[in-house]
């Protein structure tokens, strides 16, 4: 949103990008992202607040009625101060909430194209992160008629640890409110395994030390993109990779088991901040996408190398819309 006091809404290259799509018909999902890690969240009543305010009506002259879904918020109890979390947070949110809601109404009665939803909770795996500030922030989901449901961020090690996330939430909604998961992925497993040596058969096929980690040849192919096959061998000859291979179909037929999904989405390219300063402690976020546009070469067409374990799986539910 800060974005906004430097770029028109429309031009944003975010927003720009997403209404061409929903002009061709498209379903689209715009995220609201506030980031107050750094800085007291606005109050109602104050100036910042005001401020605040005027950003997002800026977004709504763009967007209403245009893009499928709105979310009011990106992570809220990420991209806040720790401090900040169990008094101001919902205070800020709630005020948010009732302005989007009220210029809705305002501007096109009951018969606005864009749903609301909040968005998104994270870490609710760890007891740590269930605490009475997301037990607030639900309540008001669930007492707000107009808000759809709650978007889901779960970035965890296991399925297991993805289901705590819906069991958690689920019962603390409507019944008839629903949730996105518009981020979701294993990238926790693979950090445990970041540090693994490389596959013997990969060290020996491209002559690499048998003791080098997976992060460093990941690191290497980041900076000198590698041959697609050479890609879909580092991670097909990895034992932690491929036992997973099979995530996306289990985890998206987990989130629609419980009848109230109303949308996944998946990570679909490998962005700058993902290859920047690769080592044994950064966060394996490339691992994750769709397109290993920053790690292999692309093919002589120009086509970019997928994920060996998940692409041809989302191509396959995206046939599937309303499978298991």
């Amino acid at each position: 949103m800060s974005d906004l006091d430097s770029v028109q809404a429309s031009l944003h290259p975010a927003v720009r990008t997403l209404l061409a799509f929903a002009g061709s018909g498209y379903h689209t999902v715009l995220s609201l992202k506030f980031p107050y890690q750094k800085r007291p969240l606005p109050q109602p009543g104050t100036g910042p607040m005001v401020a605040e305010l005027a950003r997002i009506d800026r977004v709504l002259d763009a967007v209403l009625d245009k893009v499928g879904i709105l979310v009011i918020d990106n992570e809220p109890f990420l991209e806040t101060r720790d401090l900040d979390r169990a008094a101001l947070l919902n205070p800020f949110y709630q005020a948010v909430t009732a302005h989007v809601i009220a210029e809705r109404t305002k501007r096109y009665g009951s018969d606005c194209r864009t749903h609301l939803y909040l968005g998104a909770l994270n870490r609710l795996h760890d007891p740590a992160w269930r605490t009475p500030a997301v037990d607030g922030w639900l309540d008001h989901v669930r007492n707000s008629p107009e808000i759809d449901g709650v978007d889901i961020h779960p970035h965890v090690a296991s399925i297991e640890q993805a289901k705590t996330f819906t069991d958690y939430v689920l019962p603390r909604i409507r019944p008839d409110q629903r949730f996105l998961a518009t981020e979701f992925s294993l990238v926790h497993w693979w950090k445990q395994h970041w540090c693994d040596p490389v596959p013997a058969g990969y060290a020996d096929r491209y002559h690499v030390p048998a003791t080098t980690p997976t992060w460093q040849e990941v690191r290497d192919a980041a900076a000198h993109p590698v041959p697609r096959q050479q890609w879909h061998d580092l991670l097909m000859n990895s034992p932690w990779f491929t036992s997973h291979q099979d995530y996306l179909t289990t985890q998206v037929q987990q989130f629609r088991a419980t009848g109230r999904l109303t949308v996944p989405t998946y990570g679909s390219v490998q962005g700058p901040a993902m290859t920047r300063d690769i080592g044994p402690k950064k966060t394996p976020w490339l691992l994750n996408s769709l397109y290993a546009n920053r790690t292999a070469r692309p093919s002589p067409d120009g086509r970019m190398a997928h994920n060996p374990a998940f692409y041809d799986d989302f191509r396959t539910l995206q046939d599937s819309p309303n499978g298991p």
